[in-house]
């Protein structure tokens, strides 16, 4: 399967996927860790995607969306961004309700 094929199908299989470097328990890089954090204080499961452990997502995620840095965040299919607006939902309280409904919906 080509890369961009395995993309399509993590994000549009998963209600929420998190493109990050390193693990939620074992980040590694303070945006991904922020974008994590958040992701977790939503309290639902999440999928991520470790692009270290993956070059060819690290190499070609980046065009996927044309969204060129880590993390990313997808819901429901759709780059929402990365670790400021993802923080910025959260601190508005809307990232909750994104993440609670795209699951509810799975």
């Amino acid at each position: 399967m080509d890369v961009l094929e395995r993309i399509h199908q993590q994000v549009t299989e998963n209600p929420v996927v998190l493109y990050m470097k390193g693990t939620p328990s074992i980040p590694q890089c303070g945006f991904s860790s922020r974008a994590a954090e958040a992701l977790k204080a939503c309290g639902q499961e999440f999928t991520y995607v470790n692009v270290l452990a993956d070059p060819e997502i690290f190499e070609n995620l980046p065009r996927y969306a044309d969204w060129p840095t880590f993390p990313q965040l997808y819901i429901n299919g759709e780059l929402i961004g990365g670790c400021d607006i993802t923080l910025e939902l959260y601190q508005r309280g809307e990232l909750k309700k994104m993440v609670s409904d795209a699951v509810a919906g799975a």
